[in-house]
């Protein structure tokens, strides 16, 4: 056996275990960054409450939902992974509606923005926005960096059960929905 190829073998080895060895050191590390820190720890604690703007207006008091769980979405219409992931809520408040669960979406966003991106997607759950209020609004659910999309699911009781940053997955959402449920 040619002794380069071994050499230029072994060291592709050294390479991708390295590469995998990494990834999981740079996952433990991100798990324990400030930000992802507080994101866990309002997981437990009752809900923040508020109250903002719907596109009509109209203001929505987020007391209106208790009893009920809730998939509190924070999102925007220039945020890829928030439009990625709004097809999936869709399909899940429809599946689940009736035995009690209720998306909220929360848009840091321009309401007539909004408003075109709503009516084209076909959003049929309460969608309410705002600028530096739903930014205030957002970091008392633990998103200190104001990462978008940010998702927080809310039991009956109030509790906030688990949070997202970044985009979620229909089946990472719906196992915590069910069990909520």
């Amino acid at each position: 056996m040619n002794p380069k190829f071994v050499k230029y073998g072994l060291m592709m080895l050294a390479l991708v275990v390295a590469f995998y060895a990494g990834d999981g050191i740079m996952k433990a590390y991100l798990e324990t960054t400030p930000a992802v820190k507080e994101a866990k720890a309002v997981e437990s604690l009752e809900r923040p409450g508020f109250v903002l703007p719907d596109l009509d207006g109209n203001m929505q008091n987020m007391d209106q939902w208790d009893g009920r769980v809730v998939v509190l979405n924070f999102w925007a219409t220039w945020c890829p992974p928030c439009r990625k992931e709004m097809p999936a809520f869709l399909e899940l408040q429809e599946q689940y509606a009736a035995k009690g669960l209720q998306f909220v979406g929360v848009a840091l966003d321009e309401p007539g923005k909004v408003e075109d991106f709503v009516d084209t997607m076909g959003v049929d759950y309460p969608i309410l926005f705002g600028e530096d209020e739903a930014v205030r609004v957002s970091g008392s659910y633990g998103n200190r960096l104001g990462a978008l999309p940010y998702t927080a699911v809310i039991g009956r009781d109030k509790k906030i059960i688990k949070t997202y940053r970044g985009e979620v997955t229909k089946n990472s959402l719906e196992k915590v929905i069910k069990r909520a449920l």
